[in-house]
């Protein structure tokens, strides 16, 4: 299987947003494969818990702009990784530690990546 156009297109928004307030190692994994409920999975990195809160912050406001609805979110009060659940594009905005220690990149490394950069220079 593969992304659908449409969790494609909510990812380059969040890719967007996330670059806007400093979001780093920006890596986007297509789990449309092994997993039924989502096809992309973004990973970013904040350089503290307020970063990390503003950059889950402006992906939901930006998606929410574009209509996508976010389904659940969970860890924004510690601001160390919140997960923000898109429907088709499940969202990880992490601290720089939390990255490190639980290694979603090598989690899930059996699953195709989606080239990122492309997505930052492109404007909707």
């Amino acid at each position: 299987m593969t992304a659908s156009d449409q969790a494609l297109d909510s990812l380059a928004r969040a890719a967007r947003a996330a670059d806007s307030k400093g979001g780093e190692d920006l890596v986007a994994l297509d789990v449309s494969g092994p997993l039924p409920f989502a096809d992309v999975f973004l990973l970013v990195t904040g350089n503290s818990e307020r970063n990390v809160v503003a950059i889950a912050d402006e992906v939901e406001d930006v998606l929410r702009e574009a209509g996508v609805k976010t389904l659940r979110r969970e860890g924004h009060d510690a601001g160390r990784w919140i997960l923000l659940d898109l429907g088709d594009l499940v969202v990880h905005v992490f601290h720089r530690e939390e990255r490190l220690y639980y290694g979603l990149e090598r989690l899930w490394s059996d699953c195709p990546a989606v080239p990122v950069a492309p997505l930052l220079s492109a404007g909707n």
